[in-house]
């Protein structure tokens, strides 16, 4: 199994209701799939580089997981198929990238437990 990122882009007009519901979707799709998610992160409403659709905002979504490279085709199918993705992008971290984003995510857990105390 790879480990793979994958950041998709959802758009501004839905509730949050709706967010989570597309996220939770995606990432049932993954583990139906035999994916292990690593991380889920919720980077909320921003603005986009330039205007898609004529939106210049959307939701990012950042979804770290281990899977085969066969899940990486099923995923992206519904990603083009749900009209509520704007744009995504997936690829395989090598082992470089995924020492960062282990070393990322620690960071991120000690800084919360700090923000707690």
């Amino acid at each position: 199994m790879n480990n793979y990122e994958t950041v998709f882009i959802l758009t501004p007009v839905l509730s949050d209701a709706q967010m989570k519901e597309a996220v939770e979707k995606f990432t049932n799709l993954l583990k139906a799939e035999g994916a292990e998610i690593v991380n889920e992160e919720n980077w909320g409403l921003r603005k986009l580089a330039y205007p898609i659709d004529k939106k210049t905002t959307g939701f990012y979504q950042l979804v770290e997981f281990k899977a085969n490279p066969e899940t990486i085709a099923t995923l992206e199918v519904n990603f083009r198929r749900d009209e509520r993705v704007i744009r995504f992008l997936t690829f395989r971290q090598d082992k470089y990238a995924a020492e960062y984003a282990a070393k990322r995510r620690s960071l991120k857990s000690s800084k919360e437990t700090v923000k707690e105390n």
